[in-house]
Formats: structure tokens, C-alpha cells, sequence
């Protein structure tokens, strides 16, 4: 049986989470005080800009940068048509009649626009700022909880994909169809839940529908731009996704934080949970006591070694990130083809390993090592999808290229971990190179 464990490290300014199995990093997450996330986070903002070229708005939500909100998302209890009913949202921003070219989908013009200048709208973040951009925003409000994610506005009821048994599926879709408290809005079912009781599930979405209840109080109550609701730190996150039985214990190394995440546990989970939470007391700090300090420095390096000495190249740019498989000092009795096939199915899980640990996002390129028969092709991209199928981060990837190479994306919501821990050399401006004199 795998054994996992939830490290939280509190240092000064940051926090750090590690999630171990079998003594091996598998996830890493960090918090820092010097850049607060706005992601999850809900505002009342205020229509500043309409650009019907690009099919957008520009809300001004007491942010730096004004939020990047697509009018297809327009659709919130600031808006002025009502959502009830099953019409398709595309028909509730802009009007339809008769026959259409598709074209005017993607250029309507702005008397068809339900938005307006100066417009309070309830948004929420579903990308953080980024570079010289503002962040991107949703009125498709969603909550998430341990087992269900609740959306005020979307009157639906769906079940996560990765839960495949439909025995499970339909067993779930009764238990939220009884959810008599709940008269607006729809809800999810998370993966977490498969297998879990109806109590438990009730009990997450009674506690969503009254934080919602009390968000929509809130925001009749204040004047835009301000912010609605705070996602929560980092400590609450890690709780709601990450605490579940197959969890061995729950290790921090702050009082402050142990108390918290105690009371953050019995809200959200319950009593019978708090016994895996443990505070560290030890004298060296907790990660390295755990033997995590090492292993988490090399998330910066751009090698990554295996253990039959084949090895990865990994190179963020400004637009992707490219992964290089190098077949290195790995040794084998096997034909060409066949060694590129092992090298490649080695180094699969240490892709998605490094892809979480570093939190990279975007487009990914991965240039495997050139095979030819279609099998091994098909097989690569089975385990691929299999790993990538752990992360929590929503992943797509096409099929391997005759050039062998792997196209795939990774949702980006925020920050890289590289780039929330190091800055721009200031003596050669980012460059990295030595010049030769």
C-alpha cells in the first residue's frame, strides 16, 4: 500500500507544501506573502470597455489592470437578462434571428451586446494576471468543495469523467438530484467523492449553497469595484483537495497554522479527520528532516536525470515549454528501436511529475526519442495520458507527430513555481550566457 503524507512548511514570507508517496515528492505547491493570488477570488466590477472586435470586455475590479472577460461569459444576476431556464448562454448575450452565418458569432456588433459601459457585473478570476495582461474573468461563478464544486448560475448536474463506473455515476446523479435545500444553480461531481457516502456529499453542498447565499447577500450590499469573496490561502486549498483517507498524516511546522487548519478540518471534513494533523516539533526544519529540501532545488535545474542515466531537457520560453528526451548513458540489450521505446516510456512519468512540480502551463512541447512502429507510438501516449490523468490541472495532448514530437497543453492559472521563487538576473538582464571575450 503507497504511503502519502502532507508536508507544510512555514517559513518567512512563504509557505511550502510537499506531497509525499512513498517518500518521493509527487506535488509542490508554494505561497508567498510578497504576491497575493486572485485566483478563485469574486469582485463586483464595473464595465469600463467593450471591444466587440475581439468579442470582450474590459471590468475594472480595484485591480492594477482591469480583468479580460469574454461577453459569451456575461451572464451574472448584474446582467439584464434573467438566467433561469434551459436557453443556451450563447442566446443570452446576443440576439437571434432567423439563419446565421457562423462569422457573426465571433464578430457580433455592439447593438447585440446585453453588456454596458459603466455595468456592475459579478466576476470571477480564472487566470491571474499575467506580464502586462489583466486577469482573465468568468460570471460563470463556481464554488468548489472536497467532493462537489456548486454553480449559482449554471442549472446543470454532471459527474467527472474520471469517474468511469456507471453504476457510481448514476448513484451519484440521485444524490444530487436530493438535494431539496438547493433552488437555483447546479452542481458537479468531483472525483473525490466516488465511493463516498450520501452524507458526506450532502453535507459539502449544504456548506457551498450557504457560502453562496452569503457571497450574493454581500454583493447587493456593496458598491463596485470590491471584492466579494477571497478564495482562501493556500493551507485551506491543500485541505479541501488534497486531506482524503488514502492521506497516512498531515504535517506542519506552525502552531498558528495548526490550529487553523484543525478548525479548517472540522468545518469542512469533520472531527474524524483531525487526527491526522500533526505539529512538527523537531529542531531542523521540517523538510529537511524529511530529506525534501534536496529533491525540491532540482525542480529549478533544467537536467533531469532517470535511473538508467536517460535524462530530460526542460526549456520554458515566453510562448511554450519545450521538453527534450535525451536517451543519455541508458544501456540495454535491445534493438534501436526497441531502446527508444524503453527510454521513452522511462522518462513518461517523470514529465508529468515535473510538469505538476513546477507547475508549468500552456503549450508543451515534448520531443521524444524517433520510433517507428505505431505500437510503441500508441503506447507512449497511453502512459502519458495515464500520469497527466493524476493532475490536478486540465491537460490535453495530441497524438506523437512523425517527427516524434508530442503537442499537448496544461491549464495555466497562475504563477510558474520558478518564477514566484527566482527574478530577472540584474547584471545581464535574463540573458544567461557568458559572453566571450
Amino acid at each position: 500500500m503507497v504511503s502519502k503524507e502532507i508536508l507544510i512548511q512555514t517559513q518567512k514570507g512563504e509557505r511550502q507544501v510537499a506531497i509525499i508517496e512513498d517518500g518521493r515528492v509527487e506535488d509542490f505547491h508554494i505561497e508567498v506573502d510578497r504576491y497575493q493570488s486572485i485566483l478563485g477570488n469574486i469582485y463586483k466590477g464595473k464595465v469600463e470597455s467593450i471591444l466587440p472586435s475581439i468579442n470582450a470586455a474590459f471590468v475594472n475590479i480595484g485591480q492594477a489592470r482591469n480583468g479580460f472577460l469574454y461577453l459569451t461569459d456575461a451572464v451574472s444576476p448584474f446582467v439584464e437578462d434573467d438566467i433561469s431556464g434551459n436557453k443556451n448562454i450563447l442566446q443570452k448575450i446576443f440576439s437571434r434571428k432567423g439563419k446565421e452565418n457562423p462569422k457573426d458569432k465571433k464578430q457580433p456588433k455592439p447593438k447585440d451586446i446585453s453588456l454596458k459601459i459603466g455595468q456592475e457585473v459579478l466576476v470571477q478570476v480564472v487566470k491571474e494576471p499575467f506580464g502586462e495582461k489583466g486577469a482573465r474573468l468568468t460570471t460563470h461563478i463556481t464554488l468548489p468543495g472536497r467532493f462537489v464544486v456548486y454553480m449559482p448560475f449554471d442549472k446543470q448536474a454532471g459527474v467527472s469523467k474520471k469517474i468511469d463506473n456507471q453504476e457510481e455515476r448514476d448513484r451519484l446523479r440521485d444524490v444530487i438530484k436530493s438535494l431539496s435545500f438547493v433552488k437555483k444553480g447546479g452542481f458537479i461531481i468531483r472525483t473525490a467523492s466516488k465511493e463516498h457516502g450520501k452524507g458526506n456529499i450532502i453535507r459539502d453542498a449544504k456548506f457551498l449553497f450557504d457560502l453562496w447565499t452569503k457571497i450574493n447577500k454581500k454583493s447587493t450590499q456593496e458598491t463596485a469595484p470590491s471584492l466579494i469573496y477571497e478564495e482562501g490561502e493556500l493551507s485551506w486549498k491543500i485541505v479541501r483537495d488534497y486531506l482524503t483517507d488514502k492521506v497516512d498524516k498531515l504535517i506542519i511546522d506552525s502552531e498558528e497554522d495548526y490550529e487553523r487548519i484543525k478548525r479548517f478540518v472540522q468545518t469542512l471534513i469533520g472531527n474524524q479527520m483531525v487526527s491526522k494533523i500533526q505539529l512538527y516539533k523537531g529542531t531542523e526544519p521540517l523538510f529537511d528532516s524529511k530529506n525534501v529540501s534536496r529533491e525540491l532545488r532540482k525542480i529549478y535545474d533544467t537536467h533531469v536525470y532517470c535511473k538508467s542515466g536517460a535524462y530530460i531537457v526542460i526549456e520554458p520560453t515566453e510562448g511554450m515549454t519545450v521538453i527534450d528526451v535525451n536517451s543519455g548513458k541508458f544501456k540495454a540489450k535491445a534493438s534501436p528501436g526497441e531502446a527508444a521505446f524503453l527510454v521513452n516510456m522511462e522518462v513518461v512519468p517523470e514529465i508529468a511529475r515535473q510538469l505538476r512540480l513546477r507547475d508549468l502551463g500552456g503549450i508543451v512541447i515534448i520531443d521524444f526519442i524517433d520510433m517507428v512502429r505505431d505500437d510503441h507510438k500508441r503506447k507512449v501516449i497511453e502512459a502519458l495520458q495515464r500520469e497527466l490523468a493524476r493532475d490536478y490541472a486540465k491537460t490535453e495532448v495530441n497524438r506523437i507527430s512523425s517527427l516524434g514530437i508530442v503537442e499537448m497543453t496544461r491549464a495555466r492559472t497562475g504563477k510558474t513555481i520558478e518564477s514566484l521563487s527566482f527574478c530577472k538576473c540584474p547584471y545581464c538582464s535574463g540573458r544567461g550566457r557568458v559572453k566571450i571575450v
